[in-house]
């Protein structure tokens, strides 16, 4: 699943008139360079959720063509943010695993085998939830707090003024991770914190550089970046 009913605030006045995905970096959008990533790992389904400009995401997979089955959910009224996004697609994912992922990170060949070496911690670990991470000494964007601490595998926000590793935009999980949500409108962090109590969020730590669409300065600095 592709995270793509963003508003992306943070990279006004780019996103006026287009939503987030749809920004370019070098030839690729942010869109674009993702579902490329994708289909180099094997996968055949994607699903897509859009909110914000969901007309523009939409006439861009119609026009465009991808290796891949893509499903657009649409959320019309209200944006759901990142967990009720999910949930509001889950029915499509057959109660089997899935990988969520965030189209603001510049996802590269480098990424396919830290992927491989995810599946098989998260399949023969039997995990419910499995975070790719990143130390945000590797951050791009090197205003970035970090997100969580991280130890033996296992994810905590223990000493919160002192958090190492960032979220990278990737994760595994099972559809059980979002049985007990009643609420339709919520962040990701909410499963995120239920898993941590649970002593059940795990996380592989990323060796490569993070690049991310955070802010409207960073982004001009990756085009930069992309032009050399």
């Amino acid at each position: 699943m592709i995270l793509a009913a963003g508003f992306g605030k943070r990279v006004h006045p780019l996103t006026t008139k287009a939503p987030k995905p749809l920004l370019k970096i070098g030839n690729e959008t942010l869109l674009s360079n993702t579902l490329k990533f994708l289909e180099l790992t094997g996968i055949s389904e994607v699903i897509i959720n859009v909110h914000y400009l969901g007309e523009q995401i939409v006439e861009y997979i119609n026009n465009n063509k991808f290796n891949l089955s893509i499903k657009i959910v649409e959320e019309k009224d209200k944006i759901l943010d990142t967990g009720g996004g999910v949930l509001n697609a889950i029915q499509y994912f057959s109660n089997e695993a899935f990988l969520i992922i965030n189209p603001d990170t510049i996802w590269n060949l480098n990424y396919l085998e830290e992927l491989n070496t995810m599946k098989k911690m998260f399949f023969e670990g039997k995990k419910k939830c499995l975070l790719l991470i990143v130390n945000k000494e590797k951050s791009f964007d090197k205003l970035f707090k970090g997100d969580f601490n991280f130890k033996n595998q296992l994810i905590s926000r223990d000493n919160k003024d002192d958090l190492k590793y960032i979220y990278t935009g990737l994760q595994i999980i099972k559809p059980e991770a979002f049985f007990d949500m009643n609420e339709k409108i919520f962040s990701i962090n909410r499963i995120w914190d239920k898993l941590i109590k649970n002593k059940e969020l795990y996380a592989f730590k990323s060796n490569i550089d993070f690049l991310h669409v955070s802010t409207f300065d960073i982004y001009k600095n990756l085009l930069k970046k992309f032009k050399h």
